[in-house]
């Protein structure tokens, strides 16, 4: 299990996109990764909610799924696989402490983050 900050990568895409006010969606098209927003000036916490996890969805139960991946699609369907922010003066809002993060729950593998920015009807 890994959570990847992608705040920075997200900010460039809505920067480059020219709009001033509209929608930030960012989804995962993953069953076993997703996106969350955080804290992301400690990274304690992220570890903390990693452990969490962990400790709820822990790897090694009897689990019925053939895969062997089923802890990593619960903890999917815990953080959730998007999240819509607001763009406002051509810049992403988020809170001082917030971050996006990407969490990888059966990798590692390659994988992608969707985004797609909305602009508000003039």
């Amino acid at each position: 299990m890994e959570f990847q900050e992608i705040t920075g990568k997200v900010r460039d895409i809505v920067g480059r996109s020219g709009v001033k006010s509209g929608v930030c969606h960012v989804f995962v098209p993953h069953t076993t990764a997703g996106i969350m927003v955080n804290e992301h000036a400690d990274p304690s916490v992220v570890e903390d909610i990693a452990a969490q996890l962990e400790s709820m969805v822990p790897q090694h139960r009897n689990y019925r799924h053939m895969e062997g991946n089923s802890p990593a699609h619960m903890k999917a369907s815990l953080i959730g696989s998007s999240q819509t922010l607001f763009i406002e003066d051509g810049k992403l809002v988020l809170g001082t402490w917030q971050g996006i993060f990407f969490g990888e729950f059966d990798g590692p593998r390659n994988r992608h983050a969707l985004v797609r920015i909305v602009a508000d009807k003039p």
